[in-house]
């Protein structure tokens, strides 16, 4: 997949490579709104491989709306694009699933000047309370709700779902080795469910100094060709 990127500025990472991997896992198909899609690539990537997800995204920052668009008309996949602030999107809308690598640097993390990298990696712009309020609003019942975060907000994330009656069904925790903490959380969430979390096996990114086997299998599935340039 060809996708277009700020020449400066916040560009994807690992988390949302990963993230992709980990919502195709659970074979998603109906509406799929991306929140705060950047570039459009795990929206992009997720219907790519799942031809049954009929794909939406919403995202507040000119820039990024002009590169999703780019991304999926480049790319040949359809979708909807929705400008403007998750927390403004209509409520009349439903989802089957909704998935978002959203900012979540922390209160206490030192911040960047750079507009677009403030934007999109610090969680004052969109706090868990309000986010997750939001998400429970505007899925069908017993739909889901993938997304990844800073691992150690682990306890702060489960605590705030309870509160809007969202339950964690799975999660894996991502590990820069097999000898650190982990780094990064990705969670599926559902409305009305009653199951047990099932806790997955660590995603371990490297072993000694290069990629793990299962980091090069996802990497290659993604199978992404990035172009940094100026809109």
């Amino acid at each position: 997949m060809l996708l277009y990127q700020p020449e400066s500025g916040y560009c994807y990472n690992s988390d949302s490579v990963f993230l992709y991997d980990f919502i195709s896992s659970l074979h998603p198909k109906g509406r799929v709104l991306d929140v705060g899609a950047g570039c459009g690539v795990v929206g992009l990537l997720v219907a790519r491989d799942n031809p049954k997800v009929q794909l939406e995204a919403v995202e507040k920052q000119e820039a990024f709306i002009f590169y999703a668009t780019t991304n999926a008309r480049v790319n040949q996949i359809e979708y909807t694009m929705h400008e403007g602030d998750f927390l403004d999107l209509d409520e009349s809308e439903k989802y089957d699933y909704i998935i978002s690598n959203p900012p979540f640097y922390h209160d206490g993390a030192s911040r960047s000047d750079n507009e677009m990298l403030f934007n999109a990696r610090y969680n004052i712009n969109l706090p868990l309370k309000d986010f997750f309020k939001k998400v429970s609003r505007v899925l069908k019942p017993q739909s889901h709700f993938v997304f990844c975060y800073d691992a150690a907000q682990f306890g702060l994330i489960c605590a705030e779902l309870e509160k809007v009656k969202l339950r964690v069904t799975d999660v894996r925790f991502v590990h820069p080795k097999i000898d650190k903490k982990a780094s990064l959380v990705m969670l599926h969430v559902r409305n009305g469910s009653k199951a047990l979390m099932k806790i997955w096996p660590p995603l371990v990114s490297f072993e000694g100094g290069e990629f793990s086997q299962e980091v090069q299998d996802i990497y290659k599935k993604a199978s992404t060709q990035s172009i940094k340039c100026k809109i």
